[in-house]
């Protein structure tokens, strides 16, 4: 048993523990508190004086009603001078949410907490006119104690400050309340937020053990207590299994002092346990029960897995005993058009189209993940490399994370850390990325003094780092970690591993290609620095910025090193800010420690500068932010599923100017010989060779008709792909996602718009402008289209297509199930529609 400090508990974290059995709602609940805000930009109440709009009597009467989570810098307006590195939208600034709530009269006696999973950025919180606490970091899930000034049984006001400082983000960051706000209620005797701590020393096929650590808080006395666990199986869908696998009775009495903690600890054992993998993400769940003289002051449920994850040298990443590579993308926490806010569907639908692709593992970069990623990890089968920072001591931005590092480095890290550490999908923990500190002398003492605090709240998984100086892995930073992270460093991959053939080394970030969808220049150049024109890039996915590479060189350079753990492409999705090479606030092009790049880098800067740059997103994702695929998507996933047989020819076959100039034809297969055909004439048959990743004719004359490939595999007909040469543009198609959704308000549906010619065929190089019309129980929350060119507001009923493309994302509304119509038109072509079913729960 060991005694803990009461401070500890004013280090607040997000909601990992759920509410337990049935009785338990008596002795803890967890509400949502998202519902019935209030809401202003600014200082309503005067900037020299912000006490005064957190009163209880304060005339909110004309803000603005809301929900949360709310997003308020993608409700916009885009405009041309704001920076594209941030997304064109004004997401910086002041904004309060206020909220009138009653306890209950019997909630006399217990703890209440406002729980917020993440709120950008420096927030500051009141309850009845009292000032609490807050906290800076805007990615951080953190809590406040309302108790010493909520009032049972009357009407209650809580009201949040944010301050988005300027310059502050290389990337959007959205602004206001984003991710949930629960509201949670105790006995004074419970389990300390984020107080138990689940691991399995020991795994086999014939048991497991499971280590069950519980902190329980005793508030206002001194207690004595005693904690008994249970373990079930969770299905799928979250339901436990109707009998435990495991128990094991109270432990002994243990004396909890007043306003302390106390660690008890229960092992117990899992017979024929059925084992957490990617394949197959089997979950189980401890139930804590705490009780005092008898009497059940607690309940609690912590959703785990069981499994091993080992990082080795020569092997790579191992689970459960077998090698698995990391195919792995960065992601922003972004939802493209629904700005930062988190959606669970939408997250969700990114999951699955990455899964589709062969995704197998997510780095939350550069900063501490949505609780709802980490759930969908856990119960999809995605393992998580879980970041922290983006910076240290030394900012990247003049107003980022560097002005609260000194002060609140220790407590974000210790609060990522103890919020996540039971989700099976976590892997490893990241303290930063690509840290300025790389090349400072004393750099690695920093980094090892954030190693330490991450090892002392979980030593079952290893800390690692993302380096992009190419002498970080020799100048004492590989010292310090347990897994050591490149950027753009397949050529260094070797060099390392014989510097330190004891350290596991994988790609950290990767290739950062750049391409727009269904966007092809001629000449095609093997040069990366080629194929931009007219603010987008071309999709023959050769093009690079300076630092990075090609898919094709990072594939070779991983092959050529069987020993690296795999990689984390830059990006999965495209995201809204960073619209390298168009971006007008470039200081990362100066990044660079070699002067051949940093004089060309500079040369590029002062190239921009002369240019109003439109673009507002990315364009480094595999899949475009309205979640269409690029081309890329299939060259990943000729790599990361080579059972799947596949083929995809690019580019698009619509090229009445080109009739008779040379068309090079790109060919992406998971075969190993291909036939390419035009209108029926064989074009030759190529072999792939050892480190080819992609087949190419590169002097294919274009005529309009039928381009067809036939690929092969060791002999054998394997698969095909074909693009025609279609007619004009005809009529609308469109398609749901999911035909059927839920009538709680959350719920989404993603329905595509594609513009076809009389028989059907998408036609890939048309822009009309689409408007949209819902009716029915529900809403069009936001249309896109992929261009990362387009500031049309994303609330917009209308939207251009993008090369043939067009998206509406439609919620239902809570509690009003029934029939939604969207109807999709645009002039002179044929209209459709789709039909969705909001069910009632």
């Amino acid at each position: 048993m060991t005694l803990l400090p009461r401070s500890l508990t004013i280090v607040a974290f997000g909601v990992a523990l759920l509410c337990g059995a049935a009785h338990a709602a008596d002795v803890r609940e967890r509400l949502s508190f998202d519902a019935g805000w209030r809401f202003a930009k600014g200082d309503p109440g005067g900037s020299t004086a912000p006490d005064a709009t957190a009163q209880p009597g304060f005339d909110d009467a004309a803000w603005r009603k809301l929900d949360l989570p709310h997003d308020w810098g993608v409700e916009g307006p885009f405009k041309q001078e704001y920076p594209g590195e941030t997304g064109k939208l004004p997401w910086w600034g002041v904004g309060w949410y206020r909220k009138h709530f009653t306890l209950p009269a019997g909630d006399a006696g217990r703890r209440v907490y406002l729980d917020i999973d993440g709120a950008m950025s420096h927030a500051k919180v009141w309850v009845n006119g009292q000032y609490v606490g807050g906290w800076p970091y805007g990615y951080a899930s953190w809590r406040v104690d309302l108790t010493p000034f909520a009032k049972p049984g009357s009407d209650n006001v809580v009201a949040i400050r944010l301050d988005n400082p300027e310059k502050s983000s290389r990337w959007y960051p959205g602004g206001g309340i984003y991710r949930h706000v629960w509201l949670v209620k105790t006995a004074p005797v419970h389990v300390a937020q984020y107080g138990t701590f689940v691991t399995t020393p020991q795994v086999s096929k014939a048991q497991a053990t499971v280590s069950v650590q519980t902190t329980v808080e005793s508030n206002g006395r001194a207690a004595q207590v005693q904690v008994a666990t249970e373990i079930y199986t969770l299905d799928a869908a979250g339901k436990r299994g109707a009998a435990p696998v495991a128990r094991q009775a109270a432990t002994k009495v243990t004396k909890v002092e007043s306003d302390r903690q106390a660690q008890l600890t229960q092992t117990l054992t899992v017979p024929q346990p059925k084992l957490w993998s990617i394949a197959s993400p089997q979950r189980y769940v401890a139930v804590t029960t705490v009780t005092e003289n008898g009497q059940v002051t607690d309940v609690v449920e912590t959703p785990f897995g069981i499994r091993s994850a080992v990082f080795d040298a020569k092997n790579g990443f191992l689970l459960n005993g077998q090698r698995v590579p990391l195919n792995g993308v960065c992601m922003h926490h972004d939802l493209g058009a629904l700005g930062s806010a988190i959606n669970e569907r939408a997250l969700e639908r990114q999951l699955q189209l990455l899964r589709e692709m062969g995704t197998n593992a997510i780095r939350t970069s550069h900063n501490p993940p949505a609780p709802e990623l980490l759930h969908l990890a856990d119960r999809m089968g995605f393992v998580v490399l879980d970041e922290a920072f983006d910076m240290w001591h030394e900012k990247k931005t003049p107003n980022d994370y560097h002005t609260s590092f000194d002060e609140w480095h220790e407590k974000d890290l210790r609060a990522q850390i103890r919020r996540d550490r039971n989700h099976p999908s976590v892997i490893a923990w990241s303290t930063g990325n690509e840290i300025p500190e790389q090349g400072k002398p004393e750099g690695w003492k920093l980094a090892a003094h954030l190693a330490e605090i991450a090892r002392g709240e979980d030593r079952t998984r290893p800390v690692t780092s993302a380096y992009n100086h190419t002498d970080s892995g020799y100048n004492g930073f590989q010292n310090v970690v347990d897994i050591f992270g490149y950027n753009y460093k397949p050529g260094e991959y070797g060099k390392m591993h014989a510097s330190a053939p004891y350290l596991p080394i994988y790609g950290s970030e990767t290739a950062s290609t750049i391409s727009s969808r269904g966007e092809y220049f001629f000449p095609v150049s093997d040069d990366k620095s080629k194929g931009a024109a007219n603010f987008q890039v071309s999709s023959y996915d050769l093009t690079a910025p300076p630092w990075a590479t090609s898919p094709d060189v990072e594939f070779k350079g991983q092959d050529d090193n069987p020993f690296v753990a795999g990689e984390f492409v830059w990006t999965g999705f495209d995201y809204l800010g960073e619209p390298t090479p168009y971006n007008d606030d470039t200081t990362n092009l100066l990044n660079f420690t070699d002067p051949a790049q940093q004089a060309r880098a500079a040369q590029e800067l002062a190239t921009l500068k002369k240019i109003a740059m439109p673009s507002r997103s990315s364009y480094f994702g595999i899949i475009d932010l309205a979640g269409f695929k690029k081309d890329r998507f299939y060259l990943y996933q000729a790599r990361w599923r080579p059972e799947l047989p596949m083929a995809h020819l690019l580019p698009h076959w619509n090229w009445p100017e080109r009739v008779g100039q040379v068309t090079p034809v790109h060919l992406y297969t998971s075969g190993d010989e291909a036939e390419l055909f035009l209108n029926g004439k064989s074009l030759g048959r190529k072999k792939r060779g050892p480190r080819d990743y992609r087949l190419r004719w590169d002097d294919v004359t274009y005529q309009p008709g039928t381009l067809k490939a036939v690929v092969y595999r060791k002999g054998k007909r394997w698969a095909e792909d074909t693009v025609a040469t279609t007619g004009k543009p005809a009529k609308l198609l469109v398609s749901a996602d999911r035909a059927q959704v839920r009538a709680d308000g959350k719920d989404l549906s993603f329905v595509t718009v594609t513009i076809a010619d009389k028989d059907g065929r998408p036609v890939p190089r048309t822009h009309d402008r689409i408007t949209f019309k819902l009716s029915g129980p529900g809403e069009i929350v936001a249309t896109d289209n992929g261009d990362a060119t387009d500031l049309e507001a994303f609330q917009s009923p209308q939207r251009k297509a993008y090369n043939g493309l067009a998206l509406a994302i439609v919620k239902t509304k809570a509690g009003e199930a029934g029939k939604l119509t969207l109807t999709a038109s645009a002039d002179g072509l044929e209209g459709a529609q789709v039909t969705l079913d909001s069910q009632a729960q």
